[in-house]
């Protein structure tokens, strides 16, 4: 049976086992990762959770409400939605975007948006078939 978990500090190891699934190509010190979950799971302006299917973890979550001018309120920045590789294409990214969906709806916010690495093209193929649209290009500078 599909069901959701809130994040807790419980689930930090299943969490970071995720987060290293999904960007390989990046090196982490687990102890600063358990200190932005911790920040992540205890702030109203974030969400983190699992989606469940008999007691078992299949996915993982994690969201941002912000305001911006662009969109003239409120924002939802999806930052992760991960799955295990052999578990995809099985319905838990779509219960996962749903569910950030609904929290983002009871937020007031007017739009979901997200970015996603080049290489990800599979990833694109699955945020284009749910009603994404590509907007932007994305850019970051490292401090």
């Amino acid at each position: 049976m599909i069901q959701f978990k809130n994040a807790s500090l419980d689930d930090f190891d299943i969490a970071f086992d995720y987060i290293e699934k999904l960007w390989t190509y990046n090196s982490y010190d687990k102890t600063a990762v358990l200190d932005v979950y911790k920040r992540v799971i205890s702030s109203g302006d974030n969400f983190a959770f699992f989606v469940m299917d008999d007691d078992e973890y299949k996915g993982f979550c994690h969201g941002t409400y912000f305001d911006t001018f662009w969109m003239s309120g409120r924002t939802c920045y999806v930052s992760s939605i991960i799955t295990d590789e052999n578990e995809r294409k099985r319905g838990y990214g779509i219960q996962l975007m749903d569910h950030a969906k609904e929290l983002a709806i009871m937020q007031d916010c007017k739009a979901l948006i997200l970015d996603s690495g080049f290489p990800r093209i599979e990833a694109h193929h699955f945020y284009e078939k749910y009603g994404f649209e590509k907007s932007c290009y994305g850019f970051e500078l490292l401090l």
